[in-house]
């Protein structure tokens, strides 16, 4: 395995988690860079235990969380807006779709990531619970308690 295949296989499914998850395209970009350095520096040691995608997704969770906790980060200004943001994920088909992203990206971090595993990436919650290294109970508790927070953000985006 070449980290040149890797980032073909799954270089469009890591930037666009790094960009939910960060909400900024250019740290995206960075942690995307990064995340691909990394597994670049411990291919030898990847056992295959899981999934190369669930490899890569975690250090990419890893990667957007450490830059989220940087110092540095408090003080920059956000560089996108969030429609060009949301360009990396597919295209909304429809408003409905573009009011559910909008409010996946308002919840917090924790929620956040859930979501964006299981329903944008696509993941089971083992393997969710695999990239973020919390127990499959965890990622369950925490899914639930996120879609009611979107129902909770969706229903107050509907009412005057």
């Amino acid at each position: 395995m070449q980290i040149e295949e890797l980032i073909e296989r799954y270089g469009n499914d890591i930037l666009r988690l790094c960009a939910v998850y960060l909400g900024d395209h250019q740290l995206a970009q960075d942690a995307f860079q990064e995340t691909f350095l990394k597994a670049w520096k411990g291919l030898d040691n990847f056992r295959g235990d899981s999934s190369e995608k669930t490899w890569l997704s975690r250090i990419a969770v890893n990667t957007c969380r450490d830059l989220l906790r940087s110092g540095w980060l408090r003080m920059l200004k956000k560089s996108k807006p969030m429609e060009e943001i949301m360009e990396l994920a597919a295209p909304a088909p429809n408003p409905e779709a573009a009011a559910v992203r909008e409010a996946t990206l308002a919840l917090s971090g924790r929620y956040r990531e859930v979501i964006v595993l299981y329903y944008y990436e696509g993941m089971q919650t083992s393997q969710i619970a695999k990239v973020l290294n919390l127990p499959e109970n965890t990622v369950s508790t925490r899914l639930r308690r996120a879609r009611v927070q979107l129902g909770r953000l969706l229903r107050e985006e509907v009412e005057p």
